[in-house]
């Protein structure tokens, strides 16, 4: 995120990491990037260099389902998943701690490499590259504890529900209120046909039993690191237990390349409705994280502006992907 999080101080988070992780902070720098978590640059008085990341409860299921995911990353690490790059625990052992009311923070080590972006297109050896890593991290056969299920359902639903309904009153929460009220309002059956192809499609992938695998869940360019030792993949809050398709739409392109090779590694064919699942399912959770923004009251800012930027995106993928 740009702007930095509400009612978490800089001191909160070097207070935090001398509490929780037994860190003597000597510098500490806000990152402004990704988007979605806040992060921060920490050295301690020995010289490590750490990110930290702290993550809004409000925009989380809960506590303690981010720091079961946080947990699940750290095992997979212990079982010997090099490119995971997992949180380091805390003195107490535990993968993520509360920060004030409202936070967690998470640390994990300083990566050197060059970390991508949100929307770097991937080459060929990347696809390939971390079609290998899915593979492994989807057959992992070690004891992982209690992971995270993912339900084949939107998480909020109800949100894209509520806006078409009320989308004929006014929206006047800030510079983005009418303006997505209308954008709503002119792409309401696309919306709608989108809900129900989502249905749809859910409904084909349960009607035959599927074999759920531990998926990363945002396996694209913005989660990666070339380091000097390969790939590494990052931001591992999303992490549970889902069909493998639920990683595999972010790099099966159109060549059939990279289904084929994951399938000569694992033995799993490809589903195309798992995979139309999944990216339908991506845009419309986006859509709903959004939507709350423009209909709550906003200022103009650098994040609601990228949100903004997201939400006419997605509608208008929606619109394509779902013609009446």
């Amino acid at each position: 995120m740009e702007e930095r999080p509400e009612g978490l101080s800089d001191a909160d988070v070097v207070d935090a990491l001398a509490r929780q992780w037994d860190l003597a902070v000597s510098g500490l720098r806000y990152v402004p990037v990704g988007f979605g978590g806040y992060h921060w640059s920490a050295e301690d008085a020995d010289g490590g260099r750490w990110f930290v990341t702290a993550t809004d409860l409000a925009r989380f299921d809960s506590f303690a389902g981010l720091e079961q995911a946080m947990s699940t990353a750290v095992r997979l690490a212990q079982a010997g998943l090099e490119f995971v790059l997992a949180p380091v625990p805390s003195a107490s052992g535990r993968a993520a701690c509360p920060a004030g009311s409202r936070y967690a923070i998470t640390v994990s080590p300083w990566a050197d490499g060059i970390p991508g972006r949100w929307g770097d297109p991937m080459t060929s050896d990347d696809r390939t590259a971390l079609t290998a890593m899915l593979a492994r991290l989807h057959t992992v056969t070690a004891d992982l504890g209690d992971v995270p299920v993912k339900a084949l359902e939107l998480r909020d639903r109800a949100v894209i529900e509520a806006a078409l309904r009320e989308r004929a009153r006014s929206w006047q929460t800030g510079p983005y209120g009418e303006a997505a009220r209308v954008l709503v309002n002119d792409h309401a059956p696309s919306l709608a046909r989108a809900l129900y192809t989502f249905d749809e499609l859910a409904a084909k992938l349960t009607a035959t039993p599927c074999e759920l695998t531990i998926t990363h869940g945002e396996p694209h360019s913005g989660n990666l690191i070339r380091s000097d030792g390969g790939l590494l993949l990052i931001d591992w809050d999303l992490v549970g237990l889902a069909p493998a398709e639920r990683d595999l739409w972010w790099i099966v392109s159109d060549s059939g390349a990279e289904a084929a090779q994951y399938a000569q590694l694992t033995g799993h064919a490809v589903s195309e409705t798992a995979l139309a699942l999944y990216r339908l399912g991506w845009d419309l959770d986006d859509l709903a994280e959004f939507l709350p923004w423009f209909r709550s009251p906003h200022e103009r800012s650098a994040d609601t502006q990228t949100a903004w930027r997201s939400v006419t995106g997605i509608v208008e993928r929606l619109a394509a992907r779902t013609p009446g």
